[in-house]
């Protein structure tokens, strides 16, 4: 995922933030069609509408987040848009365990990110904008794994969210004329979205919404490991604290059952 972020910041130079997104949203779409072949019967019914507004509101999730990052620190654009999964788990804490967990991981976050309010308004309208498609992607996310069309719904509302925001491709017009950037774009896609969003289904048929939303606050902390491992960035006292109080609040939200009404996905 952050390996994709960086080829994408790198082609906000020569296509616009919504068009970089639009592109990620294409060649996730491309990869996952080739790959999944989804059956007839997932492009029609309710099971198509479930897959497409699904991957409307994932395409829009990144097109806002791309916009908002292009305007702020990417720290403070990080924080602001994690107030989506916050949401969703603060709706599903049953206990003052799991109230404590989802105040230890709101300040990890917080601390990690490094947030500076500076930037314009329009920087944190996207930010909270993206924050909403969040919260939206990890609950018709759920409906998706649960649903059993797991990744062929995927690739089925990847291709309905490249053809919704189809406009936004005018924002892409010097990639057409490079085959080594479009192919960064096609990358981005498998990096940010084929790969993760491939896992979050198989882990979206296991957890409930409430702790997969904590979980993605795992997602700086990795960045963080990252970062440290690979481009040697050691990280701060706050970050470091950050990065605790995030893993010990994962850790601490209570168990939840498992939903025994879900088929296991074929080995």
């Amino acid at each position: 995922m952050y390996a994709g972020a960086a080829v994408a910041v790198g082609l906000f130079s020569v296509a616009s933030p919504a068009g970089v997104a639009w592109l990620r949203c294409l060649g996730a779409a491309v990869v996952l069609l080739a790959w999944r072949r989804p059956p007839r019967s997932a492009w029609t019914g309710r099971v198509f509408l479930l897959s497409g507004a699904f991957g409307i509101v994932t395409a829009g999730m990144n097109v806002l987040f791309y916009e908002a990052i292009a305007r702020l620190p990417l720290g403070t654009a990080v924080a602001l848009e994690f107030a989506g999964p916050v949401l969703v788990a603060a709706f599903g804490s049953r206990t003052r365990r799991d109230v404590f967990a989802l105040l230890l991981v709101v300040a990890g976050v917080v601390a990690i990110a490094d947030v500076r309010l500076e930037g314009s308004l329009l920087g944190v309208l996207f930010a909270l904008g993206a924050a909403a498609a969040w919260a939206g992607y990890i609950l018709l996310g759920k409906r998706v794994a649960v649903g059993g069309t797991g990744i062929d719904g995927l690739a089925v509302g990847f291709a309905v969210g490249t053809v919704v925001l189809s406009p936004l491709a005018f924002g892409t017009g010097a990639v057409w004329g490079s085959p080594r950037l479009l192919l960064l774009g096609i990358g981005v896609g498998v990096l940010s979205t084929v790969v993760p969003y491939a896992l979050d289904q198989v882990v979206l048929r296991r957890a409930g919404q409430a702790r997969f939303a904590l979980l993605l606050a795992l997602l700086p902390v990795t960045a963080g490991v990252v970062g440290f491992l690979w481009l040697k960035q050691v990280p701060t006292l706050p970050e470091a604290l950050g990065t605790l109080a995030v893993v010990a609040g994962v850790a601490l939200r209570s168990p939840e059952k498992r939903d025994r009404t879900v088929a296991e996905p074929p080995a």
